[in-house]
C-alpha cells in the first residue's frame, strides 16, 4: 500500500527570529565604532533631509506665514493646477529641458574626454600641473565666474567684442540676445566644472588592470584597439551611472548662475523652473505655489531616475540598484 507523500513544513522554527535578532545585535556591538562614525551622517539626513519633508504639505495649502503650517487653509491640488494652466508652464519646462539637453550633449562628454586625454600623459609633473590648472575654476565662486563672463562679453570693452571688431566684425551685446543665452550658460559650466568632474573618470581609469593593456600589446593591438576594447569598457559602468544621475536631473538646473546671467530680455530662453520658483516663492511670497512647482520637479526627477535605471539595466546590466 502506497503512502501519501508528506508535505514539507514551511513554518519557520520558533527561534529563527530570535537567532537573527541576536546575530544582528552581536554585529552592532562588534562594529559599534563604525556605526558611531556613521551616526553624524544619519542624524544629518534625519534633521535636514527627512524632517523638512513634513513641510511639503504647504504645496497643498494656501500657506501664510502668519497662520502657520497647521492653520493655513487646505486647497488640494489648486497650486498644481495654477502652475499647469499658467502662462509660464510651457516656457519654463522647455527652457529647463533645453539647457539640460545642451549640457547632456556638450558638457557631459567633456570630463570624459579630458580624463582620457589626461590618462595619456606619462610625465607625472606635467600631469599634476595640468590637473591643478583645470581643477581651479571649480573652486571659484559662481558669482565671480558669472562676472568674468559678463565682462568678457561686454559690448564695449569686452575681450570677445574687441576681437570681433579687430577681425572686421560688428560688436554685439550678447547678454541681451535670447538666442545666445543657452550657449553662454553651457560654455561657462563646461569651463568651470569639467576639470573637477573628470576626477571620477580618472579614478575609474586608474582602476583598469595594466596587464590588460600589456596583453593587448602582445596580441598586436594598437592604441585605438586598446581604447576600444579595454579603456572604454573599463569606464563604461561609471559613465552609465553618471548618465543615469544626469537624466534624473533633467528638470533641474542651477538657478544661481542663471539668475546672475539672465535678465528680462532673455527670459524667452533663460527662464527655467528653478528661477520661476525663486521669483514666485521668494520675491512674490507665494510659498505654497512655489512648493507645488518644486514638488512637481522632484516627482518628475524620481520617475526619470527609475526609467533611465531600468533601461540601463536592460541594455547594459549596469544601474544604480
Amino acid at each position: 500500500m502506497e503512502q501519501a507523500p508528506t508535505q514539507k513544513s514551511t513554518a519557520k522554527p520558533a527561534g529563527s527570529f530570535e537567532k537573527k535578532l541576536r546575530y544582528t545585535l552581536r554585529g552592532i556591538v562588534r562594529d559599534r565604532y563604525l556605526y558611531l562614525i556613521l551616526l553624524p551622517c544619519f542624524v544629518f539626513y534625519i534633521v535636514f533631509i527627512y524632517r523638512p519633508m513634513w513641510g511639503l504639505q504647504i504645496a497643498f495649502k494656501d500657506y501664510s506665514p502668519y497662520l502657520g503650517l497647521q492653520k493655513s487653509p487646505w486647497i488640494g491640488f489648486e497650486n498644481f493646477a495654477n502652475f499647469f494652466n499658467g502662462p509660464y508652464f510651457s516656457r519654463t519646462v522647455i527652457n529647463t529641458l533645453m539647457l539640460n539637453i545642451y549640457g547632456l550633449v556638450f558638457a557631459f562628454p567633456a570630463p570624459i574626454i579630458l580624463a582620457l586625454l589626461m590618462n595619456e600623459i606619462k610625465n607625472r609633473m606635467l600631469k599634476k600641473t595640468i590637473q591643478t590648472i583645470v581643477y581651479l575654476p571649480y573652486f571659484v565662486s559662481v558669482v565671480v565666474v558669472a562676472g568674468i563672463v559678463i565682462n568678457f562679453l561686454a559690448p564695449t570693452q569686452g575681450i570677445i567684442n574687441v576681437i570681433i571688431e579687430k577681425l572686421g566684425g560688428t560688436k554685439e551685446y550678447f547678454m541681451v540676445k535670447p538666442e545666445y543665452f543657452r550657449g553662454i550658460y553651457t560654455a561657462m559650466h563646461i569651463w568651470k566644472d569639467t576639470g573637477f568632474n573628470s576626477i571620477i573618470y580618472i579614478a575609474a581609469l586608474s582602476g583598469i588592470d595594466i596587464q590588460l593593456y600589456e596583453a593587448c600589446i602582445i596580441d598586436g593591438g594598437n592604441r585605438w584597439k586598446q581604447f576600444l576594447h579595454i579603456t572604454l569598457p573599463g569606464i563604461m559602468p561609471t559613465v552609465i551611472i553618471m548618465l543615469i544621475l544626469k537624466l534624473g536631473s533633467m528638470l533641474d538646473v542651477g538657478y544661481e548662475s542663471i539668475i546672475l546671467l539672465y535678465q528680462p530680455a532673455t527670459y524667452a530662453t533663460a527662464d527655467t523652473i528653478s528661477t520661476y520658483v525663486f521669483r514666485v516663492g521668494v520675491l512674490e511670497n507665494k510659498y505654497g505655489f512655489a512648493a507645488a512647482v518644486g514638488l512637481f520637479n522632484a516627482v518628475v526627477a524620481l520617475v526619470l531616475v527609475f526609467i533611465s535605471n531600468k533601461i540601463s539595466k536592460r541594455l547594459t546590466d549596469t544601474g544604480l540598484w
